[in-house]
């Protein structure tokens, strides 16, 4: 895939590459991102085995929207998740609640689940620990100094772009899809049916991407909030879910 570094420039109409926007999503397969061109609109998806590839080819990007939490607190749980909450209600299992740092830290589920009992008194559910691997990727990243990571979650970006109303079906359902992909296209964001490579990856994946990087867009123009707001800090890094 590295032979496709140049695969998020695009072109604009002078011929000279313009800075994208990019909502990236976890997959099977490592990662799936979206890029916007400079007016909002479908310039190109992509996938990457690693996070840190994915952002190798996209040095020019002036945002990367991750759909991954982003910000670990020492002890107690993030205001952002209880928030994101209340913005899909009454789908509270879209949203799962990030504990502690010292919980990813763990080196097995085992582990993590003693770990977070200790310092939240509750446990951690085994489809949480399924996302160990790349969230601790992701914050690797952005605790690297790739401060262009933005935290997001698409449920709350699509009830953003509904007036605040979330999806009600599922979004691996026939409805749900067809739902979201509606909403995108009402913002100007039209999903093509041929996405190449990107193709291979389920279609909620991609959904979720282009609804990251809808909200992506918004942090570039400075119209994105947070939840909270301000955002909590965690060594010096906003922790907040933005949309």
């Amino acid at each position: 895939m590295g032979s496709r570094r140049d695969a998020f420039h695009t072109p604009s109409a002078s011929g000279c590459a313009e800075s994208p926007v990019v909502g990236v999503d976890a997959c099977r397969t490592g990662w799936v991102a979206v890029a916007l061109d400079e007016e909002g609109r479908f310039a190109v998806a992509d996938t990457a085995g690693g996070l840190g590839e994915l952002l190798g080819r996209i040095p020019d990007a002036a945002v990367v929207a991750v759909d991954m939490p982003l910000g670990l607190l020492a002890e107690g749980w993030r205001e952002a998740d209880g928030l994101a909450v209340a913005k899909v209600a009454p789908h509270r299992s879209r949203v799962f609640s990030v504990p502690p740092r010292g919980v990813w830290e763990a080196d097995d589920y085992a582990g993590a689940n003693i770990r977070c009992r200790e310092l939240t008194g509750q446990g951690l559910s085994r489809q949480s620990w399924g996302l160990a691997a790349k969230l601790r990727e992701a914050n690797a990243c952005r605790d690297g100094g790739d401060h262009r990571l933005y935290e997001v979650h698409p449920e709350v970006s699509f009830a953003a772009i509904d007036e605040g109303r979330p999806v009600a079906w599922s979004k691996k359902s026939w409805n749900g899809q067809a739902v979201r992909r509606r909403l995108l296209e009402g913002q100007g964001i039209v999903l093509p049916d041929d996405l190449g490579p990107a193709g291979r990856v389920p279609p909620d994946d991609v959904l979720d991407a282009a609804a990251a990087a809808w909200s992506a867009r918004r942090i570039a123009l400075g119209t994105a909030r947070s939840l909270p707001d301000p955002p909590q800090k965690a060594a010096g890094l906003p922790v907040a879910i933005w949309y």
